[in-house]
């Protein structure tokens, strides 16, 4: 019988003891002594974020499917776990056999955003493994990075022995069998890195060098070994029906962010906003085919117990076979009880005829994205909405019975202008006023617009990756500018408004475009006592500040410079498959608001058809 690595005093002290038992339905049990490599996989976070993460369960399943692999899951410990295992001297451990994480092979951390950064250093301190990757020997496990934060490593670059650039069904079989030679071969740790820098999409940061210039931008960024590439290639899998898929998810025993079966149907997007990361580092647009998502469906209901059932992908209404697969999806589940979730949908006539059928409409409400108040900005960002759209929409689903929306906007946007942040409070007051034009006795009570904003951060890989970025107290007078702009609308009763904190954006704007320099504020901060950054209740600014003022780091380098197009930047060495010439193309089209046509209607040539798949027209000849 499994021994659990807590003892039932501590199991009785905490919160949620379930985080930390494992043995989970569908989760993978075999004999540590008939495999040969131990992996275990880690999201940086607490178990209930976690446990909802697909990309994980994509790979715990297709390395389970290897009879030399035991792949075990392991999540960050929250705060009153964490305070006893440093009291009492007890290592991380996996959940399935309970042991030690330094025990294992490999420690694979998925990374998903900037500010689980410190938990990744917790992670790895808990575990008892050396936090520098220069520090380890061949007694620890190769600890290896993968998800969207890798596509700048360079922040978290000296804490990580491996980076896998790209989507995880590639080479990763590849480095498990090397792996396993290296195992009984008389090769140094360093060794075995070096022989991993063959291998396409591995980025093994200690085989690069970089210099500065005086002014503090990077002056070259090269390999020091014969092995390691001048650009790394982004790993992606063309055809994503064929891929491995979890159809035996493991079901946590407690409730968790997303409770249900996930159906992934499509990777990537063929819209080209400006600001969105995920719709540059996914392209080209990759669907799967229906019949598969109707076996896959069925299969993953009965294999989980899950009582909801959810489309995932970066914008549903895209994907081809929509129609045909939620009409399926209604009349195959929906009458056994079934809960059918569709998020990221435009809001049509279809998409609200579909959310009628799937929703109780009194108590939903619908999200709408403008991402900006006035048309404009929409240009800009190259949104490809009108308003006419947005209101029209609205106006379809308050005549549907909808009396609720939400309405998310941006707020620090390339070249905005004090009419364009009113202009967000006019619009959630037009989407209002839309309401009250349909006559009294066909209404659904009163109307609620609740408009949120998030504060812009400009991305590596997209067309404002060269943009500046306000500071806190800019940030905090653009809401302030919507806030009173909104207590002046005709309908200000039925609207609300609430925007995203203003300091973590400042971090997560370091972070995502920083460069190796500041893993030293992130281990400074570390030590003062960071951790769970993303959780406000945890979050600390003031430690922060002081983490920058210790080490001497200028934020305003990082956020409020902005960069030269000819500039090298920390993440050049990169290649997507989107060509830095075409974000330039697209970074000028948005100081002059043209707007670029989709995929489906336009081939932009951004350079993605070398991969010669998915919706791309021009990989098919059809331009």
């Amino acid at each position: 019988m499994r021994k659990l690595a807590l003892d039932d005093e501590i199991l009785l002290k905490i919160e949620k003891p379930a985080r930390y038992i494992g043995n989970e339905v569908n989760s993978v049990m075999k004999d540590k002594e008939t495999v040969d490599i131990r992996f275990a996989m880690c999201f940086p976070d607490v178990y209930e974020i976690g446990m909802s993460h697909l990309g994980i369960q994509i790979l715990y399943d297709m390395f389970n499917k290897r009879e030399d692999v035991w792949c075990e899951r392991v999540y960050s410990p929250w705060i009153d776990l964490d305070k006893i295992m440093r009291e009492q001297n007890i290592p991380l451990f996996a959940l399935e056999s309970q042991d030690p994480i330094k025990e294992f092979d490999f420690l694979g951390i998925t990374i998903q955003y900037e500010m689980c950064y410190t938990n990744i250093l917790q992670v790895l301190d808990l575990s008892q493994i050396p936090l520098y990757a220069k520090d380890r020997t061949k007694a620890h496990p190769i600890v290896i990075g993968g998800g969207p934060c890798t596509y700048n490593p360079e922040p978290l670059a000296d804490f990580f022995d491996i980076f896998y650039i790209g989507e995880g069904e590639t080479v990763y079989n590849e480095l498990l069998d090397l792996y396993k030679e290296y195992k009984h071969s008389d090769w140094s740790r360093r060794e075995f890195l070096e022989r991993a820098a063959r291998i396409e999409g591995l980025y093994i940061p200690m085989l690069y060098d970089v210099t500065y210039k005086e002014d503090g931008t990077i002056d070259s960024f090269k390999p020091n070994h014969p092995n390691a590439k001048e650009k790394i290639q982004k790993q992606m899998v063309l055809d994503i029906t064929d891929a491995s898929y979890p159809l035996k998810p493991v079901v946590p025993f407690i409730k968790v962010t997303q409770d249900r079966v996930v159906l992934e149907i499509m990777r990537g997007c063929i819209r080209g906003c400006r600001f969105c990361q995920a719709g540059m580092l996914y392209r080209p647009t990759r669907e799967k085919n229906l019949k598969t998502l109707k076996q896959y469906a069925y299969q993953m209901l009965k294999n989980t117990g899950h009582e909801e059932i959810s489309l995932s992908s970066l914008s549903s209404s895209d994907y081809t076979n929509l129609k045909e697969l939620v009409t399926f999806l209604i009349e195959e589940f929906k009458e056994k009880g079934i809960n059918i979730s569709l998020p990221s949908l435009r809001i049509d006539a279809f998409s609200l005829d579909v959310m009628s059928k799937v929703q109780d409409v009194r108590k939903s409400s619908l999200t709408f994205a403008p991402e900006a108040g006035s048309q404009r900005m929409r240009d800009v960002i190259n949104k490809g909405l009108t308003e006419e759209m947005i209101l029209n929409g609205a106006g379809q689903a308050f005549e549907g019975g909808w009396n609720k929306v939400k309405l998310y906007f941006m707020l620090g946007l390339p070249g905005e202008t004090e009419e364009d942040m009113r202009d967000i409070a006019r619009l959630a007051d037009k989407v209002a006023r839309r309401y009250y034009e349909i006559p009294k006795d066909q209404r659904n009570g009163k109307c609620q617009v609740t408009a949120s904003t998030s504060f812009f951060i400009p991305k590596p890989f997209t067309p404002f990756q060269w943009a500046t970025m306000c500071d806190q107290e800019e940030y905090i007078a653009k809401a302030h500018i919507v806030n009173e702009e909104m207590r002046a609308q005709l309908n200000q009763k039925s609207l609300r408004y609430n925007w995203h904190e203003a300091d973590v954006t400042v971090l997560e704007g370091v972070f995502a475009r920083g460069d190796r320099r500041v893993s030293n504020v992130l281990l400074e901060a570390y030590r003062l006592g960071c951790l769970y950054d993303s959780w406000s209740e945890t979050f600390q600014n003031d430690l922060w500040m002081q983490a920058f003022e210790n080490t001497g780091t200028d934020i305003a380098f990082y956020n409020k410079r902005e960069r030269d197009l000819d500039e090298i930047l920390p993440w050049d060495f990169i290649d997507i498959g989107v060509t830095k010439e075409f974000l330039k193309r697209e970074w000028m089209r948005a100081l002059s608001g043209e707007v670029t046509p989709n995929c489906r209607m336009q081939c932009s040539g951004c350079g993605v058809a070398k991969y010669k798949g998915g919706v791309c027209i021009e990989s098919k000849g059809e331009i």
